[in-house]
């Protein structure tokens, strides 16, 4: 049997971060939900196809391939046998994701691949609807948050650091998540929410060590 810790939050709640580490430490496989629906997201924009063409995403991602590689024990996503890793973070692909990622269709195309994973190794597996519709068997879950202001502050000093701000200001990326939550919280399929048995850490005052500590404790029960 396969021990799965399902791990979901808003969009930089350090979710990837901590799912990470943790998986790292425990000697499970880390699978990043948000990226793989990132990598369809950016098959999408290479195709010129726009967030509201339903039909059109739907049809593309029926024929495209997204897999998972590991190299030194990170995960790598493929996009058509392409590695893509590298391009998933802008915020034009993640805005893509997380409107594409309502569409059923490609929903399921990923779903039944995560699910696939996390039936046969011990995972640690994180995203917005993990403990509610991919794993609700999961044998740990936790809902990861922090407020909309520490969030943007994240990443607004991560862009810095990789030189990739722009004309992205403080303000600009608050509301872009306070945009996001709201649409991953309110769209008509798997929305994002608290699954009843998962436990809540907000992470606003803490550091990711004692993020993944706090998870572990969990996992001793």
């Amino acid at each position: 049997m396969s021990f799965n810790v399902a791990i979901d939050g808003p969009a930089g709640a350090g979710k990837s971060t901590v799912a990470r580490q943790l998986a790292r430490q425990l000697g499970f496989i880390y699978v990043d939900t948000g990226a793989m629906y990132r990598a369809m997201a950016l098959h999408f924009l290479r195709q010129g196809i726009g967030a509201a063409e339903e039909e059109r995403i739907c049809e593309a991602a029926a024929g495209v391939e997204v897999s998972i590689a590991y190299e030194n024990g990170e995960q790598q996503v493929l996009l058509e046998g392409e590695n893509v890793t590298g391009l998933l973070r802008t915020e034009e692909v993640g805005n893509m994701a997380s409107l594409s990622s309502t569409y059923p269709k490609v929903r399921k195309k990923l779903v039944e691949l995560q699910q696939k994973l996390a039936a046969s190794a011990d995972v640690v597996m994180d995203g917005r609807d993990i403990g509610t519709c991919v794993l609700p068997e999961a044998d740990v879950k936790v809902y990861l948050t922090a407020s909309a202001a520490c969030r943007a502050r994240r990443r607004y000093e991560e862009l810095k650091e990789k030189g990739t701000l722009g004309t992205h200001t403080l303000e600009s990326i608050q509301a872009d998540i306070e945009d996001r939550d709201y649409r991953d919280m309110h769209r008509e399929v798997s929305p994002l929410r608290q699954a009843q048995d998962a436990v809540l850490v907000d992470s606003s005052q803490m550091s990711i060590d004692q993020v993944i500590a706090a998870i572990r404790q969990l996992i001793r029960r």
